[in-house]
């Protein structure tokens, strides 16, 4: 890694700006979501993570639903290829072993298909497109803590 990380473990209600600070750039603008479809309901509902690096800057974000549906991963395009994804799902999977789920899925864009096959999700289902984006389904059984 380049520089020190920290993930924490929040919520939308405490860093709503900051989980924007890293999802418009990455969804909204490079990636062309509209923000309506990115930000949804269920960020009200769901546990977030943030990433942190350098002079306290968020890097990257997630958010894990109740029902074990992991997703709006996003770390800042300069910041990717150095393990922030990696930590970032780890501490979901974590938290999800550790409040007895025993399995997370999430829809991975087709391009990052190989990252979360590296962290042991198999895909399901067909390719489906959603915000003109080719995505595919995968799923992780996890072992509970």
């Amino acid at each position: 890694m380049a520089e020190s990380i920290t993930v924490i473990q929040t919520n939308w209600q405490l860093d709503e700006e900051l989980i924007k600070s890293v999802r418009m750039p990455v969804f909204v603008q490079e990636q062309q979501v509209p923000y309506e479809i990115d930000f949804d309901n269920n960020d009200a509902l769901a546990v977030h993570w943030l990433a942190y690096g350098k002079k306290n800057v968020p890097v990257g974000t997630a958010r894990l639903l109740k029902d074990g549906h992991f997703g709006r991963m996003a770390v800042i395009k300069m910041y990717r290829s150095q393990g922030i994804g990696r930590s970032i799902i780890q501490a979901a999977m974590d938290h999800a072993g550790s409040v007895g789920m025993e399995s997370i899925y999430l829809n991975s864009q087709l391009q990052a298909k190989s990252f979360y096959e590296g962290l042991g999700f198999q895909e399901y289902g067909d390719v489906f497109f959603e915000a003109n984006i080719a995505h595919i389904s995968m799923i992780k059984k996890l072992q509970l803590i």
